[in-house]
């Protein structure tokens, strides 16, 4: 790829602003990293740990935890230590090409995991006798499998045609990673016929996810709606709220990024809405999956009488 560019490194602006401002936002986003990770670590634990969780529903929320944090790792370090620098952060083209694949394939996964959680949802409300039989294990870990493989894949492209164009009018990217946006803008080819092909593709994966999520909860609500008893319905519906949630704020901040036929948006729109993405929604996964879970609560109560226990021998 190197042999097509110019530029052999890159410059990023960052965030606007005097160097106190900087470490107050290094402040805030390092408490927000810091929960994060350590909130997906715990769903990941429990859910190995807690035998009560053993089943297809936590299984693909464990992987989606593992996503949430691989994914806000590949980008929230680098910008904690370019919000440290007193001058501005560079980043080798390898480690460009390296950051934009890895963030863009664990997007991709993502999708296909909320697209996969929500098929389960409607097996486990729609056929809750033949639950165990269609969501076996050999199932499960096919699909996960699929998921993870469909995310990389998907993504080689897309990553080899933003790198095939040079880069002579400028190294320096108005953002705190490597944006495909900015690297679009930067470009001195015409981009046009490539940013309609990602559109295309960036298309064909949200709304390739997001056409059985819908189809399902309307057979899910469909289902719900027809139970007779208050509790019942309430009681069917919150097996479902979490990943619901889920679904919106994840799908509904991803279409204003990367659904759009203009890949070289302005930067500040891209930085604030790559920031409820990067920093913001993983944040909030911990807490939609534990807060609004009964079992997950329970599992996180038992756990943490058990070190306290450990703790008092």
């Amino acid at each position: 790829m190197s042999n097509h560019s110019s530029a052999m490194e890159f410059c990023l602006l960052g965030f606007p602003g005097s160097q106190e401002l900087h470490h107050i936002l290094f402040a805030i986003f390092f408490l927000f990293y810091s929960v994060t990770i350590m909130g997906n670590t715990i769903i990941i634990v429990i859910i190995c740990v807690d035998k009560h969780l053993h089943s297809p529903m936590y299984f693909f929320l464990g992987h989606l935890s593992a996503v949430e944090m691989l994914a806000t790792s590949i980008i929230v370090p680098m910008m904690l230590w370019g919000l440290l620098l007193h001058e501005m952060q560079t980043v080798s083209l390898t480690a460009c090409v390296t950051q934009l694949f890895l963030y863009l394939a664990l997007g991709t996964t993502e999708f296909a995991l909320l697209g996969v959680m929500a098929v389960d949802h409607y097996v486990a409300v729609c056929n809750p006798l033949r639950y165990n039989t269609i969501m076996n294990s050999h199932t499960c870990i096919s699909v996960v499998i699929g998921s993870w493989v469909f995310g990389f894949l998907c993504e080689i492209w897309p990553v080899y045609a933003t790198f095939q164009f040079t880069f002579r009018k400028s190294n320096v990217l108005d953002h705190f990673y490597c944006d495909r946006g900015q690297l679009l803008k930067l470009s001195c080819g015409d981009t046009l016929f490539t940013e309609f092909v990602l559109f295309l593709m960036a298309v064909f994966i949200v709304v390739g996810s997001l056409v059985p999520t819908i189809v399902s909860y309307i057979y899910i609500t469909s289902t719900i709606l027809k139970i007779p008893t208050a509790s019942g319905r309430r009681k069917a519906f919150s097996t479902c709220a979490s990943h619901l949630t889920f679904v919106v704020i994840g799908y509904g901040s991803c279409l204003f990024l990367f659904v759009k036929p203009k890949q070289t948006q302005a930067a500040e729109y891209n930085k604030i809405v790559s920031l409820l993405i990067i920093v913001l929604t993983p944040l909030l996964n911990p807490f939609i999956f534990t807060l609004r879970n009964d079992k997950v609560k329970e599992a996180l109560r038992d756990g943490v009488k058990r070190c306290c226990q450990l703790l008092k021998d």
